[in-house]
């Protein structure tokens, strides 16, 4: 598996003592996957993406990356914020540089690869912009071409389209998933949006309330992945059953009580 989290336990210390945000955290990512992890406020989502970015360090278990533990951030995994995290000042080509001088590649390469990525998230006619002249989508994406430009094994997303509006939001899923098949990309994504979850992943990992422990892994297989889909019963019921999982209340035990009720 290329991105394994085993045993993973995650508890800060407060006034109150100790608390626990992560239990008991079990997931595995082939290559070429796009998983999303969905849970409520409080179940630890965001704090899980920290362990898997390298930002913050488990209390205990591990996090590896093609069989590597993380002790830290690193070119192998991209991230992609909700909130752009472009520098103002910085044109649309030199935001998308900028990870790869980090890196000390030399002028020409930065410039070469950061022109091939604008081209693959189609901002390429943007380059010269500053970031207060793109839309919320096109500042998106070209997080998203600075993440790809380091050419990382694994891209992390954190609720990355949660501050766009619905009609835009949907723009940014046809894209991404367009990005996805395009590139093989392996892709880990955290959101509260069940809906968006449902529609992009090939797997969900359903995470309680705190502690975030994983209460469920589903495999998602719908008929096509356009926004028609949506309207499909198969979608519905993936949409409902998580809905449930995430109220702490599964479908099964839901309908042993509606049956009750009924009777």
């Amino acid at each position: 598996m290329y991105l394994q989290v085993n045993e993973l336990n995650k508890n800060f210390e407060t006034k109150q003592g100790s608390l626990t945000v992560l239990k008991d955290i079990n997931m595995t990512i082939a290559r070429g996957e796009f998983i999303c992890a969905v849970g409520a406020s409080g179940s630890g989502k965001s704090t899980l993406l920290r362990q898997i970015a390298g930002l913050d360090s488990p209390t205990t278990g591990e996090v590896k990356v093609d069989g590597r533990r993380v002790t830290g951030p690193g070119p192998d995994r991209g991230m992609v914020f909700q909130h752009y995290t472009l520098y103002p000042w910085m044109s649309v080509q030199k935001n998308t540089e900028f990870g790869l001088k980090l890196q000390g590649l030399s002028k020409k390469e930065r410039r070469e690869k950061a022109s091939y990525y604008l081209k693959v998230v189609g901002l390429e006619n943007f380059a010269k912009s500053l970031p207060k002249e793109l839309s919320g989508g096109m500042k998106q994406r070209c997080a998203i071409a600075r993440a790809l430009a380091s050419e990382p094994k694994v891209m992390l997303m954190d609720e990355p389209f949660g501050a766009l509006d619905i009609h835009t939001k949907e723009s940014m899923h046809q894209f991404m998933l367009e990005l996805w098949e395009k590139t093989n990309l392996t892709i880990f994504m955290i959101t509260h949006d069940v809906e968006e979850a449902v529609f992009l992943s090939n797997r969900i990992y359903a995470l309680t309330a705190r502690p975030g422990t994983i209460n469920k892994e589903m495999s998602i297989k719908l008929p096509n992945r356009n926004v028609t889909v949506k309207r499909h019963s198969i979608f519905q019921d993936y949409r409902e059953e998580l809905m449930e999982l995430l109220r702490g209340k599964p479908t099964e035990v839901l309908g042993s009580c509606l049956k009750k009720a009924w009777n």
